[in-house]
């Protein structure tokens, strides 16, 4: 798969303004500061077109970016467990996460992103439960990857899949600073769409 051409095309923050098409999507969720625009960014290879920041919360609403003049879709959903931004805010942006889930009809995978780093929180666990409960496709994608040596970071991917009781094989290394798993992700979406 070769990304040609990405652009944003828009953000929403009401259920009836989900766009409905015959677009495929495959959607980024994950927790805030996870680095769901960073992989984004990495898959389009532009670096600017989701924002990032190294203050989380930053996605606030459902951002829609065209890729290859409307091949398919990728939206980045906004980041949950960020408490500073007021349970008010945090319960909204949970609520538009749910919606979206259930009710899109162009969706076709969920990237669920984890930090390598850490092992997986409840929200993570309780998040891979509602994506098996919805019957969406999703793969695991386990980030900043070039954070940890080699060694470690195949002990970190262990210790992902003993937490949330899934297969090793289910979890995709990535990293955007050296495109580590960049290609196995790019060919599953020629794949699928």
């Amino acid at each position: 798969m070769i990304i040609k051409q990405a652009k944003y095309l828009t953000s929403v923050v009401e259920k009836d303004k989900l766009l409905s098409d015959n677009v495929s999507e495959f959607a980024f969720v994950g927790r805030s500061n996870v680095g769901k625009s960073s992989l984004i960014n990495n898959l389009t290879n532009k670096k600017n077109l989701a924002k990032t920041s190294s203050n989380p919360g930053l996605t606030k609403m459902i951002n829609y970016f065209d890729i290859n003049d409307g091949e398919f879709r990728f939206v980045d959903l906004p980041g949950y467990g960020y408490h500073k931004a007021g349970k008010k805010n945090e319960q909204m942006w949970a609520k538009l996460i749910e919606e979206y889930l259930l009710n899109s009809e162009c969706l076709k995978t969920v990237f669920f992103l984890l930090d390598c780093r850490i092992l997986p929180t409840e929200l993570d666990k309780i998040m891979l439960k509602f994506l098996i409960q919805t019957g969406r496709n999703f793969m695991i994608i386990a980030t900043k990857a070039d954070k940890l040596s080699k060694s470690k970071q195949y002990l970190a991917k262990k210790q992902i899949a003993q937490t949330l009781g899934i297969s090793e094989e289910a979890i995709i290394l990535h990293s955007s600073q050296t495109n580590q798993g960049r290609e196995n992700i790019l060919s599953y979406i020629e794949n699928t769409i």
